[in-house]
């Protein structure tokens, strides 16, 4: 595996370049970057790396600038001081997003995470830059269905047709991609196990389905805001400490 580092503080590289190699001990350091002038001349040069891990505030402006000019295939972990740059990160071919400071633990779960994406690739996949991998088979959760219950009658539903499952005074419904509401007797929880992976617990009230994902925004208090393929009378956000698990399962769909 071939990393390479972006980062402006020294000791804090030096500590990366350590927890990396204690993680990963066959892991080569291919470079070391300060700044974006610098790395942007290493990648002209046509280096080549299987990841990077790279800060976001550096002396000379934020990396995704960085990210923006070169051609960039191989996946990002993004190692910051801040959390408000989560939702860009994300759009820049990051897999992940550590918060500063990081420990031997965290950088240690990031490349566990980095393997295990890896190894569901084939030469079929479009390179991690274009966030547009499927980590399991769409058909999958289209063939399984739930029960649900409407006019005295018990009616299978696919849960590919499913747009999102919702709370509603202590009640799940859900409603279908072609605007259907049904009762489910089934819990949040037991959903997000049945529905492995197609869907993501957003909050409390909300089970949301990647297909009806349009994109998302910054909503207020650090939180994310889901914006719907089609039109719901309720906001469904995220909340801070699941932005960045959101983030991954987004990319990762």
């Amino acid at each position: 595996m071939k990393v390479v580092i972006i980062e402006d503080e020294q000791h804090t590289a030096r500590d990366l370049a350590v927890c990396i190699k204690k993680a990963e001990p066959r892991a080569e350091i291919m470079a070391t970057l300060a700044s974006l002038k610098e790395a942007k001349a290493f990648f002209e040069e046509g280096h080549d790396p299987d990841l990077i891990f790279s800060d976001i505030q550096l002396g000379d402006g934020l990396s995704f600038k960085l990210f923006d000019t070169i051609e960039n295939t191989a996946p990002v972990i993004f190692c910051t001081a801040y959390d408000e740059y989560a939702l860009q990160a994300f759009r820049a071919a990051g897999i992940d997003y550590i918060l500063k400071p990081f420990t031997a633990k965290t950088i240690a779960g990031s490349l566990e995470k980095y393997r295990g994406l890896k190894e569901k690739f084939t030469k079929d996949h479009p390179p991690y830059g274009s966030v547009a991998q499927l980590l399991e088979d769409p058909k999958r959760n289209e063939q399984r269905s739930v029960l649900v219950y409407h006019k005295e009658k018990i009616t299978p539903v696919r849960i590919g047709d499913i747009a999102l499952f919702y709370l509603h005074h202590e009640m799940t419904h859900l409603l279908t991609f072609d605007q259907q509401h049904f009762y489910i007797n089934h819990t949040l929880e037991e959903l997000e196990k049945m529905a492995a992976g197609a869907f993501f617990r957003a909050n409390r009230q909300f089970l949301v389905n990647r297909v009806a994902v349009k994109d998302v925004s910054q909503y207020f208090g650090r939180k994310l805001l889901i914006n719907l393929t089609f039109s719901f009378p309720e906001k469904i956000t995220v909340g801070k400490l699941k932005t960045t698990p959101f983030l991954s399962w987004l990319a990762r769909s």
